[in-house]
C-alpha cells in the first residue's frame, strides 16, 4: 500500500466533498485544486494550492485547458518502482500525485434539458476531467482514482484505517469504475453529436442510437434461474434509480426471492399501476389468472383471486395501496402465495402476514404511475428495443361497429379488460364482469382457442361478461364461442380484411362490438 500524500480535486459535482476534504486535510495530504472547488475548498480555511500556480501556466480559453499539462499527467503517469520514470520527473520537476478525485461535466443532465442549444451542449463536453481519470485509472496500482462522491466515505474510511493509505483491492476497484464512467460519458456524447450533425441515421432521429450501452449493477446472485440447472443473478439499471418497481424494492419478509419470483412481481405490480381506484391482481407465469378493480382494496384481492382460485395457487399478488388488515387476512386465508408486492403494510397486516413464514413480503414505496422506458428482449447474438407498451384508452377513442351499442357499464367494462388484456400473452382474451376478470384465455396459437379457454375457466361467470381481446379476429369462429356463451360485449383493435364478416357476426348474435385501432400483443 502507498501512502497519499498529495491529492487533486477538481469535481463538477461537489455533494459531500465538504466533509471528504476535511477528512484529507485531518490527515495531512497536500491539496491541488482548480477554479470552484479551489474556491470551495478555501473557503473551508483549508489551504488548497492552485493548478495555475503548480504548472506555472494559467487556466485559459474560458477553462478549456486547466489541467491538460505535462506536469499534470507526468505525476500521475509515472510508475513509482521505475527508476527512469522517476529520474525523469524529478529532471522536469515535476511532484508526483497520489489521488485524483474527479468528476465530469453535466453533459447528460445539461442535453437533456429541454430546448438546450447546441453550443453549451458542447462546452459541457469535458476534456481535462476524462484526461485525468484516465491517467490516474492507468496508473492504478499507484494513483487512487475516484470519480463517484458516492465512494468518499469507502476512501476515507481505508484512510483512517490504514494510516493514509489505500488497500490494494480498492485501487483496483476504483480504477475499474473510472472505464465505466468515461465509456459511458463517451458513449452519451457520441449519440447526441451524431444527432446533432449531418451522420445522423434516420433511427437516432427517432430515439434509437446507432450504438447502445447498457449500465446495470448486480443486486444479488440468485440460486439458480427458471429453471435448478441454469445459473442466475438479478441486475438493475444504474440510471433508474428513482422507478417504482421490483428492481428498487425492498423485502419484509420471506425467504430469498427466485428468478421466475421477480419477473412475475415486476408484471403484478405493472398491471395495478394504473389504478386510481384500489386494484389487485393475481399473476402465475406473468400471466394474471385473475384482476380486479373495487371500492377496497380487500374486495379487489377477492375478486381477483375469484377468476380462478385453481390457477392462483402458488400466486404472486400485486397491490396498488398499503395493506391493511383485511386484505391481509384475505391473502392469508386464500392458500399458497408465493409474494405480495403493494406500496407498504400497515403493522397489522405485518403482523398477519409474518405469520407465513415463506411468504415473501415486498414494499415498493408511492405508486407515481406507470413509467416511460424502452422494453429489451434479448436474441441469440442480439437485442431488439421498443418503447413499452403504456398505451391507454379512453372512451371517446372508442368506435361501435355494430347495431347494437353496448351499455354505460359494458363500456366501463370494456375499458377495464382493454387494460387487462395487454398483460395477457398473445394471443389473449379476457372476459370480464364490471371492473373484474372472469376468465383468462392465453398464449395460444388460435385466437378461437383462446377464447375456448377463457370461456371454460369462467366456470360459467361468462355469462352477461365483455370480452377483450388483444388482437383482430381473423374468423367468426371465436364470435360463435362468445355467442354460446352468453358474451353480450367485445372490444378489439379490429384491421382485419375479414373485419365486415366479423361486425356481421356480431349482429347476427346480438352481441356489440367496439374497435379501438390499436393492438396490444405481448410475446
Amino acid at each position: 500500500m502507498r501512502k497519499v500524500k498529495r491529492a487533486l480535486i477538481s469535481v463538477s459535482d461537489k455533494s459531500g466533498l465538504e466533509e471528504f476534504v476535511k477528512g484529507l486535510n485531518e490527515l495531512g495530504v497536500e491539496i491541488l485544486s482548480t477554479g470552484g472547488t479551489a474556491k470551495l475548498i478555501k473557503g473551508l480555511g483549508i489551504n488548497a494550492r492552485l493548478v495555475s500556480d503548480y504548472t506555472g501556466f494559467p487556466e485559459m480559453l474560458d477553462g478549456r485547458v486547466k489541467t491538460l499539462h505535462p506536469k499534470i499527467h507526468g505525476g500521475l503517469l509515472a510508475l513509482r518502482e521505475k527508476k527512469d520514470h522517476m529520474d525523469q520527473v524529478q529532471k522536469h520537476d515535476i511532484e508526483l500525485i497520489d489521488m485524483v478525485v474527479v468528476n465530469l461535466y453535466p453533459f447528460e443532465k445539461t442535453v437533456a434539458k429541454e430546448g438546450v442549444k447546441f453550443e453549451e451542449a458542447v462546452e459541457n463536453i469535458d476534456i481535462g476531467g476524462p484526461s485525468m481519470l484516465r491517467s490516474a485509472a492507468k496508473n492504478f496500482k499507484d494513483v487512487v482514482v475516484v470519480c463517484n462522491p458516492e465512494r468518499y466515505k469507502d476512501v476515507l474510511d481505508e484512510l483512517k484505517k490504514n494510516s493514509g493509505s489505500i488497500s490494494d483491492e480498492l485501487h483496483s476497484k476504483l480504477g475499474v469504475e473510472v472505464f465505466e464512467k468515461t465509456s459511458k460519458y463517451d458513449t452519451a456524447i457520441y449519440n447526441y453529436m451524431k444527432g446533432k450533425l449531418n451522420g445522423a441515421s434516420q433511427e437516432a432521429k427517432a430515439g434509437f442510437p446507432d450504438a447502445l450501452e447498457l449500465k446495470f449493477e448486480k443486486v444479488q446472485s440468485l440460486r439458480y434461474g427458471e429453471n435448478p440447472h441454469q445459473r442466475a443473478a438479478f441486475y438493475k439499471d444504474k440510471d433508474k434509480r428513482n422507478v417504482v418497481g421490483i428492481s428498487n424494492a425492498r423485502q419484509l419478509h420471506g425467504k430469498e426471492l427466485s428468478f421466475n419470483n421477480i419477473i412475475d412481481l415486476d408484471a403484478a405490480l405493472e398491471i395495478v399501476k394504473v389504478f386510481k381506484e384500489p386494484a389487485a391482481s393475481v399473476m402465475k407465469h406473468t400471466n394474471p389468472c385473475g384482476a380486479a378493480q373495487a371500492k377496497t382494496l380487500a374486495e379487489a384481492y377477492i375478486d381477483a383471486l375469484d377468476c380462478d382460485r385453481v390457477s392462483a395457487f402458488g400466486s404472486i399478488v400485486g397491490l396498488n395501496r398499503i395493506v391493511d388488515k383485511a386484505t391481509a387476512k384475505a391473502i392469508a386465508t386464500a392458500g399458497f402465495t408465493e409474494c405480495v408486492i403493494a406500496p407498504g403494510y400497515d403493522e397489522a397486516s405485518l403482523k398477519v402476514l409474518k405469520e407465513k413464514k415463506n411468504l415473501r413480503l415486498i414494499e415498493v414505496g408511492e405508486l407515481k404511475g406507470v413509467e416511460k422506458d424502452y422494453d429489451l428482449k434479448k436474441v441469440v447474438g442480439g437485442l431488439l428495443i421498443q418503447d413499452r407498451d403504456i398505451r391507454g384508452i379512453e372512451e371517446k377513442e372508442l368506435k361501435i361497429v355494430t347495431k347494437k351499442k353496448p351499455t354505460k357499464e359494458e363500456i366501463q367494462s370494456l375499458i377495464f379488460g382493454w387494460r387487462m388484456v395487454k398483460h395477457v400473452r398473445s394471443n389473449a382474451i379476457v372476459l370480464c364482469q364490471g371492473t373484474k376478470m372472469v376468465g383468462v384465455g392465453a398464449g395460444q396459437m388460435s385466437r378461437v382457442d383462446s377464447m375456448i379457454i377463457a370461456i371454460r375457466k369462467s366456470a360459467g361467470k361468462c355469462k352477461g361478461s365483455t370480452c377483450a381481446s388483444d388482437a383482430f379476429f381473423p374468423k367468426e369462429d371465436a364470435i360463435e364461442e362468445a355467442k354460446k356463451a352468453g358474451i353480450t360485449s367485445i372490444i378489439q383493435p379490429g384491421g382485419s380484411i375479414r373485419d365486415e364478416h366479423i361486425i356481421k357476426a356480431c349482429d347476427e348474435a346480438g352481441i356489440s362490438m367496439v374497435v379501438t385501432g390499436a393492438r396490444h400483443f405481448k410475446h
